[in-house]
């Protein structure tokens, strides 16, 4: 393994000796011999115009190409915003060149935007907007918008789908301005074709009330929009897939567009058991994860991660079905929007065996009258079946009233359904001694049902009396109900041990609990912005904020005389409510200048809180008022066209939750009791973030460090009593000094020698946290340090072969202060090699090799696994038709094994995960894009 890693190191670092035979040099300035920072140079060639290479111009105007002989005519480019385009032709390149001083003429613009008829530079820098140009960026006809953006400089795309330009996580993607299914872009960049997209714009991400108003966007991150050619934008494309294998395992999919100008229809479907979304368009790797058993997730909803929604699975292997519309279009001028319907339905099940060892500090042992460690460990087993769906519907408009007026409306529907069955054992041991504490055995069946409605409504009005002075008014809803339904068979052994002889109690329960919770949430605000400069700006705010939660739930037990649970247990049943109604003025004054952006607004929260419950024929009473601090901040300094600092700051409040405040008993499980704290005070925290980033377009190399942190000056924490059974009382207090920070950094460039690409990437993640609490009156001190360096590169042939080799590394340490043990750490490590072949033509040819090792993990628990996922397509029709054969878990050693250390425990975990299975599947592409393609001979493949 090692020298594996050492040998692929080895040739990334001889690929930096590379350098290009010529050199090309000169500096840029306007007509006044002023230097020009962002000039795109590029090269393209005479015969078809294809890009050959590219290079960006610094911060004095200078510029450097090094590229390679060529023979054959080319064009010398260059291109700035708002000035002429230059264009030189050389007859060849077979040597250093430098060009001198080159000046741009003025050339008349609109909007600050420079049309070149014809002539489109790969990259553009305005002054807000990062463009590329796709066609200049070479991808595999059949490749799709997630190919086309690993290509652009400054983007890199982790194994876990994250996104990011120059150091800045995106996590907005849209296509001519507007969603795709959804915001965050998954299934645009998986599903639309990338000989589509004409433009790829990156900018900073803005809410709506930011965007309408014209305001500097006030967060860290970044926004992308997918503009699609013209004669692309009419038309219909596709994809139907179906597959069976091994083991029962089967999967399919279909998806069709329909595009014509700004109306787009679009429709998804997928079925499958393989613990997928179903919706790629990668012809390798599709619905295998990438190789990285990246089973799909599950929450209350059903959803599956579209606009917050997730389809189900988390642990486990899931069987799922989806179906999904959208529909977006401009109606008339000045009204727009779009709406989207996603059915998500989805079975799993898991089988879980966890090993966890809870530290205690030392206590007083009564019979020896020595102090001794009472920590014990819990081990469980469980078997989980659930069955979900979830409809939720999504829709968003824009109305133009007039040139100064604007409305943006955007209301949400869900409605869902969980049911999920476990059956499970447990026992609790002291470490020690082994001495058995408990013992239990449980059956539950749980219901829920939710339905859910949530808007978002932003009026802007722009004064053209002065510019810059506008008016926005936002309202916001979130309403929800939860119904469910628990039902909880099981006994619980409790053991005590007086005078060296066991004694045990018994805990039956055979009883239902119906529960619903409702919760609504109202915000409303109102913001006038006044410029008093140019470049200064002053705004005044109000925001008001209703939040009531109710929480109701009848316990019965069941009954051998009805032979139904009709026997009410007060014990079970309670009932809360909570109401926080808060004001919060604000002022706040804004400096926006050619490099430094600077916020600043603050003011009080006015809070009333107050919450109410019965229990136990008992009514409690909690009602308070608050009047808080806020503050918020934000920093941006622009050092240069490629370099940036930004900083945010924010002071705010967390109120405590109902059960937290209220003194009402909770003991629907045997082994675990809360109690609320009247006294409890409202958790107030400090947030601080900062990054700097610096990307240079001409050597296609940069680098960004962020770090930040949370510093809690009164946190919400848990003061917790174990008795001798191992069974925990926990109530909760207020304390200070615990805090969560983090810290990083990126490196990457890449390097393109005839035909040949290169990239490198390395990084490094890392936070470090202080965690307080109370166990058996003594106050615990945890900190935690965890750091992930990684290492990426990819060499690619053209476009015949791609090797990708990674390496991570994990390390956590936990260090405790007043326990047994006085630290805990855990090492994993994981390496993967991906390779894609091309070659013989019409050939794909896939691989995904993985190894994990995870070094602490507990005995009884495999440490280490390989994971080789293999794949081989053939293309028919003129590559319209894909047969291909993939085979998940060659080795059929894929593991479920996780090992998680946090404040007062160490958690070792194995759950069930896809094993081998082979698979042969057919996928059909279909598109036709304006008119009838010259040979289509009026095949079927070219309509739905």
């Amino acid at each position: 393994m090692h020298k594996l890693f050492t040998l692929i190191l080895f040739f990334a670092c001889t690929t930096l000796s590379f350098s290009q035979n010529i050199t090309l040099k000169g500096k840029i300035t306007d007509n006044e011999d002023f230097p020009l920072e962002s000039a795109t140079i590029y090269i393209t060639s005479v015969k078809d115009s294809s890009v050959i290479d590219y290079t960006i111009s610094g911060k004095s105007g200078t510029w450097e190409l090094k590229t390679r002989k060529i023979s054959q005519p080319v064009y010398l480019k260059i291109a700035y915003v708002g000035l002429a385009d230059h264009k030189q032709q050389l007859d060849n390149i077979s040597e250093d060149r430098d060009f001198g001083t080159i000046r741009l003429a003025d050339r008349s613009t609109e909007l600050n935007e420079v049309v070149i008829e014809g002539e489109i530079p790969p990259i553009r820098i305005k002054s807000d907007t990062l463009e590329f140009n796709a066609s200049s960026f070479k991808v595999r006809p059949d490749a799709n918008v997630e190919a086309l953006l690993k290509q652009l400089p400054g983007v890199d795309i982790d194994e876990q789908g994250k996104i990011t330009v120059n150091g800045k996580e995106v996590n907005q993607i849209l296509v001519n301005g507007k969603p795709f299914f959804d915001k965050d872009g998954k299934i645009a960049l998986q599903n639309l074709p990338a000989d589509i997209i004409n433009k790829v714009q990156v900018t900073d991400t803005k809410t709506k009330q930011e965007e309408l108003s014209g305001q500097k966007a006030s967060g860290d991150n970044a926004s992308i929009n997918l503009t699609i050619d013209e004669d692309k934008n009419k038309g219909l494309f596709g994809k139907i897939m179906g597959g069976y294998g091994s083991s029962g395992r089967y999967e399919s999919s279909i998806l069709g567009n329909y595009f014509k100008g700004a109306r787009k229809i679009s429709i998804l479907g997928s079925s499958n058991n393989i613990n997928s979304t179903g919706f790629s368009m990668n012809e390798i790797f599709d619905n295998m994860g990438g190789g990285r058993n990246m089973s799909v997730w599950m929450n209350d909803d059903g959803g599956f991660g579209i606009n917050g929604m997730q389809f189900g699975g988390g642990k486990g292997i899931t069987r799922s079905n989806i179906l999904g519309l959208n529909y977006a279009d401009e109606w008339t001028k000045g009204f727009d929007g779009n709406a989207s319907y996603f059915y998500t339905g989805a079975d799993s099940e898991n089988k879980n065996r966890t090993r966890q060892t809870n530290f205690l500090p030392e206590t007083l042992d009564t019979e020896t009258g020595e102090m001794t460690d009472p920590s014990y460990r819990i081990e469980s087993n469980s078997r989980t079946n659930s069955s979900q769906y979830a409809h939720n519907f999504n829709t968003e408009f824009n109305v133009k009233i007039d040139s100064t007026a604007t409305i943006y409306f955007a209301p949400k529907f869900v409605s869902s359904n969980a049911k999920v069955k476990t059956n499970s054992s447990q026992e609790t041991r002291r470490v020690t001694d082994e001495r058995l504490l408990n013992d239990s055995n449980a059956f539950t069946s749980n219901e829920y049902d939710k339905k859910g409605f949530e808007s978002y409504f932003v009026f802007n009005k722009a004064f053209n009396s002065k510019k810059g002075r506008g008016l926005n008014v936002v309202l916001q809803n979130d309403n929800d109900t939860n119904d469910g339904t628990e039902l909880n068979q099981s006994q619980t052994n409790k053991y005590s041990y007086t005078g060296g002889v066991q004694g045990v109690t018994t805990d039956d329960r055979n009883q239902v609990r119906y529960n619903r919770q409702v919760n609504d949430n109202y915000t409303a605000g109102i913001e006038y912005l006044e410029p008093i400069t140019d470049s200064m700006q002053v705004k005044v705010a109000v925001n008001y904020e209703r939040k009531n939660a109710l929480q109701d739930r009848d316990g019965f037990n069941f009954s051998d005389l009805t032979n139904g649970y009709t026997d009410r247990n007060d014990a079970l049943s309670n009932y809360l409510t909570s109401k926080t109604n808060s004001i919060r003025p604000t002022a706040g004054f804004s400096i926006s200048k050619d490099k430094l952006w600077f916020n600043v607004e603050g003011g009080p929260r006015i809070a009333d809180f107050k919450n109410h419950s019965d229990y136990m024929g008992q009514a409690y009473n909690i009602n308070k008022n608050y009047i808080l601090p806020y503050a918020d901040l934000q920093l941006s300094y622009r050092m240069s066209k490629s370099r940036s600092l930004w900083m945010g700051y924010s002071y705010d409040v967390n109120f405590p939750q109902p059960n937290q405040v209220l003194p009402v008993e909770d003991i629907s499980n045997p082994l675990y009791t809360t109690i609320g704290n009247p006294d409890l005070n409202p958790q107030r925290y400090h947030n601080l973030n900062l990054s700097y980033r610096d990307f240079d377009y001409a050597t296609r190399s940069g680098y960004s460090l962020w770090m930040g942190g949370n510093y809690n000056e009164t946190e919400i924490i848990g003061y917790t009593l174990i008795d001798e059974s191992a069974k925990s009382t926990t109530k909760y207090r207020n304390i200070s000094g615990t805090y969560y920070s983090w810290f990083g950094g990126n490196w990457s460039k890449s390097i393109k020698k005839e035909g040949q690409t290169y990239r490198f990437s390395f990084g490094l993640n890392g936070n470090y946290s202080v965690s307080k609490g109370f166990l058996n009156a003594e106050m615990y001190d945890s900190r935690k340090l965890s750091l992930t360096p990684r290492a990426n590169f990819t060499y690619e042939y053209g476009e015949l072969l791609t090797i990708n080799p990674s390496y991570s590394l994990t390390y956590n340490q936990t260090d405790y202060s007043n326990y047994p043990v006085s630290q805990a750490s855990n090492v994993v490590h994981k390496f993967n090699l991906q390779t894609t072949s091309y070659w013989p033509k019409h050939v794909v040819f896939g691989n995904d090799f993985g190894y994990t090792y995870n070094s602490q993990i507990a005995d009884g628990f495999k440490k280490d696994f390989f994971l080789w996922n293999s794949s081989l397509g053939y293309n028919f029709l003129k590559d319209n038709l894909l047969f291909k054969v993939k085979v998940y878990d060659l080795l059929n050693q894929n593991l479920g094994t996780s090992r998680t250390i946090n404040a007062t425990s160490i958690r070792d975990e194995q759950n069930i995960v896809l094993k081998r299975y082979v698979m042969f599947s057919l996928t059909l592409k279909l598109d036709k894009f304006g008119t009838k393609k010259k040979d289509d001979n009026g095949s079927p493949f070219w309509w739905f």
